[in-house]
């Protein structure tokens, strides 16, 4: 689970930034929202991110994924760049360093990453754990006279020909998992991060990423997430009583099969090759008619459902996906295609659950600041704040005093009492 990521000089954060799922003293919703993952430490599942168009929400879901991006990209080219992206809106933050740092848990056990990077190579890697307050060193990869040098924490058993073949693979640009992953060895410890980093750390979700057929992949060969998707749709309003998900054969077109035999000769083509194959989805409708039910199919493929239905489809398939691998998952203006209602339910539903997942969504509905103590908690709320330098600046509900005596957050909020609306200004006093 994510403890903490502080962010410095990455988009329009120019200044540092520290995002936490660390949970307050609060005991609201302790049973379902928090996990406790040793004593003195609390962990959130959910975090919600506030700001008006432009302040700088979503460059911190933007932050978390050129983090999953940056890991396994496995570089060919020492001078493609780091992708990385400083702020430019000043003379010299782009030529400076862009800085993460992330503290997590894997099986119980705490580690920290550090990465330090300019456009053109990585300055800084490092990973180290925590027996006690002082961390340990697993790895740090440095920038010595233009070329990467790594080295092990003294504990950890590496040969020198492992040492030296990660080096060798790893290219300025690119991070030391995706040369790991380039190896075959096993380290203890760097290993179970990798594996953490590869399946806990899901891919951000946009309001233009394309979830269907990855949904209809999933659905296609897990029962239990048909259940899932059926009885939430069912619970949510809509009349779908069924799911199918099959794999279909279809002949390619004659135009297309005729310029495939062209130039190839059809002894040497297989029988795969002359076929297209897809996954067909269709939703069964359960309707009343004179006092008797009837049941149509409405098909996925020729576009027969309304978006929200297949919004909800991909969403609320990911999200299973992370309550059952303990994963992080972000998504970028949640609300998208949905009504406040189903919104809602989509995060109750979540919330309710039995499960090490972490949330954190971006949104511009405000509506769920009226479940701020009913069904979200105080120090799940985020929001974002551009100066007029352009900066953006990070802060949490629970940062302003006098909560307790508000008739309404969400009023307090439109009324610009914590800022993050158009044309704010805010003082972290009510």
């Amino acid at each position: 689970m994510i403890q903490e990521l502080k962010i410095k000089n990455f988009i329009s954060f120019k200044e540092e930034v520290k995002f936490s799922f660390e949970a307050s003293k609060d005991t609201f919703a302790e049973s379902s929202q928090v996990v406790k993952v040793n004593e003195n430490t609390r962990l959130l599942r959910f975090a919600v991110v506030y700001g008006y168009n432009a302040s700088g929400k979503t460059n911190l879901l933007k932050a978390f994924k050129f983090l999953k991006d940056f890991w396994f990209k496995k570089q060919s080219d020492a001078y493609d760049g780091t992708n990385v992206k400083p702020f430019k809106l000043d003379q010299s933050s782009e030529k400076n360093p862009s800085t993460f740092d992330l503290i997590f848990f894997v099986e119980g056990i705490k580690y920290r990453y550090q990465l330090e990077l300019n456009q053109s190579v990585v300055l800084l890697e490092k990973l180290s754990y925590y027996k006690s307050s002082q961390p340990i060193k697993l790895f740090e990869r440095t920038l010595e006279n233009g070329q990467t040098a790594i080295s092990f924490g003294a504990n950890l058993k590496v040969s020198k020909a492992i040492k030296d073949n990660i080096t060798l693979l790893c290219l300025n640009n690119m991070s030391f998992f995706a040369a790991r992953e380039q190896l075959n060895a096993k380290i203890p410890l760097i290993d179970d991060v990798k594996e953490w980093l590869r399946r806990k750390f899901m891919e951000t979700i946009t309001p233009s990423t394309y979830l269907t057929l990855y949904a209809q992949r999933k659905l296609s060969n897990d029962n239990d997430l048909k259940k899932y998707i059926i009885d939430f749709l069912h619970e949510a309003d809509f009349n779908i009583s069924d799911i199918s998900s099959e794999t279909v054969e279809n002949a390619l077109p004659k135009e297309i099969l005729d310029l495939v035999l062209k130039i190839k000769e059809p002894s040497t083509i297989g029988k795969s090759k002359l076929s297209d194959k897809k996954i067909r989805t269709d939703f069964y409708h359960t309707v009343e008619r004179n006092g008797e039910s009837e049941t149509y199919p409405l098909s996925l493929d020729d576009k027969e459902e309304s978006n929200g239905t297949v919004r909800t489809f991909g969403i609320e398939t990911a999200i299973h996906s992370a309550l059952k691998r303990n994963a992080f998952l972000a998504i970028d203006e949640i609300e998208t295609s949905f009504h406040p209602y189903l919104l809602e339910k989509i995060l109750y539903e979540f919330l309710r659950s039995e499960s090490q997942s972490q949330l954190l969504v971006s949104t511009h509905n405000d509506g769920l600041l009226d479940l701020v103590n009913d069904l979200i908690r105080e120090d799940c709320v985020w929001f974002t704040e551009k100066q007029k330098s352009g900066i953006t600046d990070l802060y949490k509900l629970n940062d302003f005093r006098g909560l307790k005596n508000l008739i309404s957050i969400r009023e307090a909020y439109r009324n610009k009492r914590f800022g993050a609306t158009m044309g704010s200004s805010w003082k972290k006093e009510l």
